[in-house]
């Protein structure tokens, strides 16, 4: 492991460009660093000597959930990096790369970042697929973060398991899923991805009232050319309907015994969850995190919650890097 993290350390170092523009007025930098696996595009604010703290987005979303989560955490002074997800935005697959998206995967692609980058150790926060892949960089390096914002809460999946029938609630709120697993679904998402990723917006924050030009900003992420075949690996994946990347195997048999989360840990939960309405306790939850600072239902929001309570999320953060 280490060799190869020294591998990526240099190869990273080297092969990384840094194009100097601006997203928008006062908005961060753009940049592209490359790991064994991808070219991955992010964005990058805050001082270069600020201690890191990494933002991942979830599916179907990109860096701008984290426009009005970034510049609390700047003005502290901490650097603030947000890439964009395998398969969303400027992050591409090198060479012959497998155009996969299972957990291992999305969680090391955390490290590959941290490690082409230079950073050794760093505080981390993401929902949805950024959640799972925070997730499991915590369980398998708990040793390269310092502290954590998990919202959803533990994500985590045991995929040599069967699955197992869920409420009849909740399985009509994962009918994506199901979609996605058939040709049909990867037909469909082909040919109306920009359709399908704003019925997911209004399903799953149902009292979030974006407009035309929010989802505007976000959805040409979603043009991705390895969009597809990353989204339906991931569902298909999780399901037991597809395979996993060899090299990930025993990575995913590790995350199967459902490792514990060590860093000091708030959790967030959006109040009005359109996929997971979570309960006001969860015991079994809890009992994955060994420090857990605090668990929080936040009013206001839903799925999507660091877009409707930012001050929620760079709250978290602050509370937890204050901590000695």
């Amino acid at each position: 492991m280490q060799s190869r993290r020294a591998f990526l350390q240099s190869a990273g170092a080297a092969a990384a460009f840094l194009f100097a523009r601006q997203s928008r007025a006062q908005g961060p930098a753009v940049a592209t660093v490359q790991t064994a696996a991808l070219d991955i595009g992010y964005e990058d604010r805050g001082p270069r000597d600020g201690f890191p703290i990494i933002l991942l987005h979830g599916f179907p979303d990109d860096v701008r959930v984290w426009d009005d989560v970034g510049p609390p955490l700047v003005k502290a002074g901490y650097r603030v990096l947000a890439p964009y997800l395998r398969g969303h935005g400027l992050t591409r697959f090198r060479g012959g790369s497998p155009k996969m998206a299972e957990q291992a995967a999305i969680g090391q692609d955390v490290i590959d970042f941290a490690d082409a980058l230079g950073i050794r150790q760093f505080a981390v926060s993401g929902y949805d697929w950024g959640g799972r892949a925070s997730n499991v960089a915590a369980a398998i390096y708990p040793e390269r973060v310092r502290a954590a914002v998990m919202i959803g809460g533990y994500t985590v999946q045991d995929v040599f398991a069967p699955p197992q029938p869920a409420s009849p609630e909740a399985e009509h709120a994962a009918w994506y899923q199901w979609y996605f697993n058939m040709e049909r679904g990867r037909l469909g998402l082909t040919a109306n991805r920009r359709g399908i990723c704003r019925l997911l917006w209004q399903l799953w924050s149902p009292t979030w009232h974006f407009t035309d030009e929010t989802f505007n900003r976000t959805a040409p992420s979603f043009d991705n050319p390895d969009f597809v075949d990353a989204v339906i690996h991931s569902y298909k994946h999780r399901h037991g309907n597809a395979p996993g990347e060899p090299r990930f195997d025993a990575m995913e048999h590790k995350l199967a015994a459902r490792p514990k989360i060590t860093a000091p840990t708030i959790i967030l939960h959006g109040a009005d969850d359109g996929i997971n309405k979570p309960p006001a306790d969860n015991p079994a939850e809890r009992a994955q995190f060994t420090n857990l600072v605090d668990r929080r239902i936040v009013a206001g929001a839903g799925h999507f919650l660091p877009r409707q309570r930012p001050d929620a999320v760079s709250g978290a953060l602050l509370e937890l890097l204050a901590r000695k």
